[in-house]
This record gives structure tokens, sequence and C-alpha cells, in this order.
């Protein structure tokens, strides 16, 4: 239950911001940039704890049992996730310039990658919401008119793929038994 309150309020937030783009500025008038940032970080952070706390807890039954072959696809989208995640916050390459909002695509690719490989309840409803998420905000980004700016470095796409390459090679060989309790090899 905790689980599921976690991804409640964690999602709720996001969503919010989002969607609720009136009701949002009305906040940010009433408490401020900092303070609106400060209220949603705790939402958030609250959200987040409840969903590590109640992870233990959350059912393993099992939906579906994917290939063993498939955690090699897996690696690989979740490499790409990583150097679109990079190339969120370098200097703007063509990488980001292609997908306009380079870090929902990242995280869309990292969810469906995970989804890929785990089965069990708990993980679809985990990384299934972080995938629902990324595709209704990349909606919402659209119907707005927020479609990203033009490539101004070629240096940002090269530092994208190191920065990118060198997470993965930390979360496969030390981060993700600390991360998700799980060891990749």
């Amino acid at each position: 239950m905790m689980f599921l309150a976690g991804l409640a309020i964690f999602f709720a937030a996001h969503f919010f911001t989002a969607f609720a783009r009136g009701t949002r500025a009305g906040l940010i008038d009433r408490v401020g940039v900092l303070g609106y940032r400060g209220l949603y970080s705790l939402v958030s952070l609250l959200g987040l704890g409840l969903i590590v706390l109640g992870w233990p807890s959350a059912s393993t039954h099992v939906l579906y049992t994917p290939p063993y072959w498939m955690r090699h696809i897996a690696y690989l989208l979740v490499l790409a996730g990583l150097i679109m995640v990079a190339a969120a916050y370098l200097p703007r390459g063509r990488i980001a310039a292609r997908l306009k909002h380079p870090m929902l695509a990242g995280l869309k690719t990292w969810a469906l990658a995970h989804l890929l490989v785990n089965g069990d309840v708990r993980s679809v409803l985990l990384f299934g919401a972080f995938l629902a998420y990324g595709v209704a905000d990349r909606i919402a980004l659209k119907r707005r008119g927020d479609m990203g700016a033009p490539a101004v470095s070629r240096f940002g796409d090269i530092t994208a793929i190191a920065v990118g390459a060198a997470a993965w090679v930390a979360i496969y060989l030390f981060l993700h038994p600390i991360i998700a309790g799980v060891a990749l090899r």
C-alpha cells in the first residue's frame, strides 16, 4: 500500500506540473518560485521515499517472464537513455535538438528497457508509471508548442555520449546493486 501511495504522490506532483499550468502559475504567484520549487521537491521526495520504503512489500507476482536475451537489448536501451539524459544537461547538440526533449526521451527509453526485462507486478507498476508519465508529458509539451531549441554545439553530443557511457559503466559495474538491490553481472 505504501508503494502505491508513493507512486500516486510522486506522479500527482509531476502531472500537476505538466497539466495544471494555470493552477501552477497561481501557486507560484502566491508562494514564489523558490517556494513552489521547495514544495514540489518535498512532495516528490515524499512520494519517492514511500516508493522506496514500500518496494520490499509490494507484490512480486510475475505477470510475464521475458526471455534471457532480452537483457542485452535492455542494456543497450539504458545506455541510449543515459546518453539522452546527459544531452539534456549539456550544451545543446544535435542529439538534444533532434529529440527536442532529451530528458523525457531518456526517461521513456529507460522505463521501456526495464519493462522489457522485469515482469513482476511492482516493476510493471513502477516502470509503466514512468513510461506513461513520459509519454503524457511529451504530449503536453507538444500541445503547448514547446518544441525545444536548435543545436548550438557539436561538443555537447561528444560530451553527452561520454557522460552517458561513463554513467552506464558505473551503474552496470558498481551502482545497480546499491540503487536497485540487483547485480547486473
